[in-house]
């Protein structure tokens, strides 16, 4: 990791906290209109937003600013710390097993590979969030990635095919870059920042906040873990906390999938503590709190100070916690391997759920939007539609990557079964927004293609007369197209069997 200024040094050893002082401090009782906001791991940076504002701020940020890792992951994020539409920020909880305890948990010395990522997409009106859990198990293609070293030089790491997710981070030297670069791979969601955590910080966090409170449909006793808890409700923090993130053996079918479900029952308990009033109007628990979190936390220079994360802390706290949707990405079981132990993509589920939120549409009760954007579809989609071999297109790129109106003609073709689409290469300007022109005698036409490509209703540009001849529709690809086979924009409503869990809301896991 690059030197920098106030940084851990290379035996980890940190500055000495302080206790914050008393003096001028004020306790302000919390507005009952006030909506509950939510901020995954990054929670305590919230705290610090409010520490802020107390006497000796200066020393306070000084000391929550050295506590802070950076990474430089180069152009696999964002520049800016906050950006005018969508956001999306990689949680990486690694496996990493260094620190004081952790040495009796195996895997002596291992660099720390992605155990638990999450992909968190904040909408656009930051009315809503998704949160969705990447399966460690997960075989995808790690594609090339380049890491920085200390010395300012830069290392190129090959890509693989067919690997575990959980090697995107780790394996060959490859740094949160790499797996910021896998997940878009997979998605075509761009990750604006990454934030990592490590076994310590688990144990930190949940201490900090006074212990997460968690409910069991049953009473769990796992020996692999020593996790013990009583069937109801309890409360967790330290080392049995991270034991709960950890077993495998005490829930469902004992697999990664079933864990993925209690870690996010774990973290929508922990986001509704850490905003809670009993912490928010505490300064000592505050205090504790954001301590915690800046120093648990590793994340890219682009928000690599305090004043930066809270910025970032500041602009997703806007999110209303009912609204924070956590999912699993759809998997099947992997069909290379005759008794599947690892999972793949679900190659219709998946490319749904994904569309719906490269397309920012919501997965919550946010009502209006949903219903708009449905209305809107069903009208689009509703009518005969022609058969594939019928359809005529000619299509342009206005985007911005090299190439698409072939690789859209190929997947037409040889995917879809559309042999009268042509490339016209590329178009006179670039447009932000995919477009289709079509004649009112096109529209079945047009109908197809639309649901072939996921193409929103406001993509669809009917003419006034209509078409002679064998003359096409024209498909201008733009800033929105995100790869051949990728939907434009998603349905309206997640696939069916998609299991949903909200932040707002207590579970018990099975």
């Amino acid at each position: 990791m690059p030197g920098q200024r106030s940084r851990r040094s290379s035996q980890g050893e940190r500055r000495g906290a302080a206790e914050p002082p008393a003096a001028g401090r004020r306790k302000r009782k919390p507005q009952k209109s006030r909506k509950k906001k939510a901020l995954l791991w990054t929670g305590g940076v919230m705290a610090f937003v409010v520490v802020a504002g107390s006497a000796g701020a200066y020393a306070l940020y000084q000391k929550l600013n050295g506590n802070i890792d950076a990474i430089d992951v180069g152009d696999a994020g964002s520049k800016n710390v906050v950006t005018d539409g969508p956001m999306n920020i990689l949680i990486i909880g690694t496996d990493k097993r260094t620190g004081k305890g952790n040495e009796g948990y195996g895997d002596k010395g291992s660099e720390g590979h992605a155990d638990t990522t999450i992909l968190f997409h904040v909408s656009e009106d930051r009315t809503n969030a998704t949160a969705m859990s990447i399966p460690r198990d997960l075989v995808t293609e790690i594609p090339e990635c380049e890491t920085k070293n200390e010395d300012g030089t830069t290392t190129v790491i090959p890509g693989t095919a067919n690997e575990r997710f959980n090697t995107s981070l780790g394996q060959n030297g490859r740094n949160p870059g790499c797996t910021m670069q896998t997940v878009e791979n997979i998605t075509g969601l761009k990750p604006d920042h990454f934030m990592m955590v490590d076994f310590n910080a688990v144990k930190a966090l949940t201490s900090a906040v006074g212990g997460v409170k968690v409910c069991m449909a049953k009473p769990i006793d796992d020996p692999k873990s020593h996790l013990k808890l009583p069937e109801g409700e309890s409360k967790v923090e330290g080392e049995q906390a991270l034991a709960l993130l950890r077993t495998r053996d005490s829930f469902g079918n004992r697999s990664d999938l079933d864990r993925i479900k209690v870690q996010q029952q774990f973290l929508g308990s922990m986001i509704r503590e850490m905003k809670s009033s009993d912490t928010l109007t505490n300064p000592k628990k505050l205090y504790k709190l954001a301590d915690a979190a800046t120093k648990a936390l590793t994340v890219d220079t682009a928000i690599g100070d305090a004043q930066k994360l809270m910025t970032l802390a500041q602009e997703i706290g806007k999110v209303d916690t009912k609204n924070i949707s956590f999912l699993t990405m759809p998997v099947i079981d992997n069909p290379a391997e005759p008794k599947p132990i690892t999972v793949v993509v679900d190659p219709v589920k998946g490319e749904q759920l994904f569309a719906m939120m490269r397309s920012d549409t919501s997965l919550t009760e946010v009502k209006q939007k949903e219903k708009a954007a449905k209305g809107k579809q069903a009208a689009l989609l509703k009518g005969p539609k022609a058969e594939a071999a019928d359809v005529r297109v000619d299509v342009l790129n206005g985007g911005e990557i090299p190439g698409a109106a072939g690789s859209t003609v190929n997947w037409l073709q040889n995917v879809q079964g559309v042999p009268k689409s042509t490339n016209k290469a590329n178009a006179p300007e670039k447009i932000k927004k995919t477009t289709l022109e079509y004649a009112p005698n096109q529209a079945d036409q047009a109908r197809a293609l639309a649901e072939m490509m996921g193409l929103p209703a406001t993509a669809m540009k009917q003419g006034t007369t209509d078409a002679e001849g064998l003359e096409a529709m024209v498909l201008t690809l733009g800033a929105d197209f995100k790869g051949a086979g990728q939907l434009i924009t998603g349905p309206a409503k997640p696939p069916k069997d998609i299991e949903k869990a909200s932040a707002d809301k207590a579970v018990c896991a099975q």
